[in-house]
């Protein structure tokens, strides 16, 4: 007998019960066709996201430095971006702050990565980006902000 879970309960008590594995396929289904543009000098941080999130059922494509960000995000218009935020070349919050000042992509949302503390403080400055996610991160609190910022 597998799991059962209540995910709707009508007014009249036609009650809706879904397994367990079929929730799970379910939340996976709806991440499908979410593209997620991952933006990090680190290979194996590049990786090891990747590697997360197409698990999880996201579509994923990566560059390996900012050089080439804005031009991604016009072109394949992501649904989320993750970005590193201190790389050579192009610093990820000039970047952000870039897009989202820029009327095309100012919905685009953004989640930089750092090992930074004081990378916070950028969430209340002009052009900040819609969450932060600290380095080395927890599996749970990536798919939390993914999933939170996808919904939003």
């Amino acid at each position: 007998m597998g799991i059962c879970l209540i995910v709707k309960i009508h007014p009249k008590l036609n009650l809706h019960i879904i397994t367990a594995r079929a929730l799970h396929n379910l939340l996976k289904y709806k991440a499908m066709n979410k593209h997620i543009l991952i933006v990090d000098d680190n290979e194996l941080i590049v990786e090891v996201m990747s590697y997360i999130l197409i698990n999880s059922g996201y579509d994923v494509t990566s560059l390996p430095n900012g050089e080439h960000v804005i031009e991604e995000v016009l072109a394949s218009q992501p649904d989320l971006l993750i970005m590193d935020a201190k790389m050579p070349g192009l610093d990820g919050r000039d970047i952000c702050r870039f897009l989202k000042r820029n009327q095309l992509t100012k919905n685009t949302p953004v989640i930089l990565c750092s090992a930074e503390d004081n990378l916070d403080m950028s969430l209340s400055q002009d052009g900040a980006p819609n969450d932060i996610l600290h380095k080395p991160f927890d599996i749970n609190a990536l798919i939390d902000k993914v999933e939170l910022q996808l919904a939003a």
